[in-house]
């Protein structure tokens, strides 16, 4: 709770009652509670006004639906077929030039060197 220990926290109530007095604490106590609970009523009235408005414009979407309409997997079948694409070239490219060139040709028959 913020870092206040045990002994802190006797330490502030004692001098809140000394400071305001036994008789003022429970005006205080409900006032905050009060505070609180109008607090949180009015988050709550703010979530659910935002939920409405995205269902009136037709935002929201269940996760279902944003599974259904995946981009990532969209894009990673399309980089895999590009990648098989390339790779088929690269491999054809090796193979012409295996057949076109021999190394024997470029350099000759390698001989020892005693």
């Amino acid at each position: 709770m913020f870092g206040i220990g045990g002994g802190e926290l006797f330490f502030i109530i004692i001098v809140v009652l000394m400071l305001f007095g036994s008789d003022k604490i429970p005006e205080f106590a409900r006032a905050l509670a009060k505070g609180m609970a109008q607090l949180k009523n009015a988050t709550n009235d703010i979530k659910q006004e935002i939920h409405r408005s995205a269902d009136v414009d037709g935002i929201k979407k269940t996760f279902t639906e944003i599974g259904e309409s995946n981009p990532a997997k969209a894009i990673t079948e399309e980089v895999n077929k590009v990648k098989q694409e390339m790779d088929q070239d690269i491999q054809k490219s090796v193979e012409d030039v295996k057949v076109d060139v021999n190394i024997e040709d470029l350099t000759g028959p390698i001989k020892r060197q005693r």
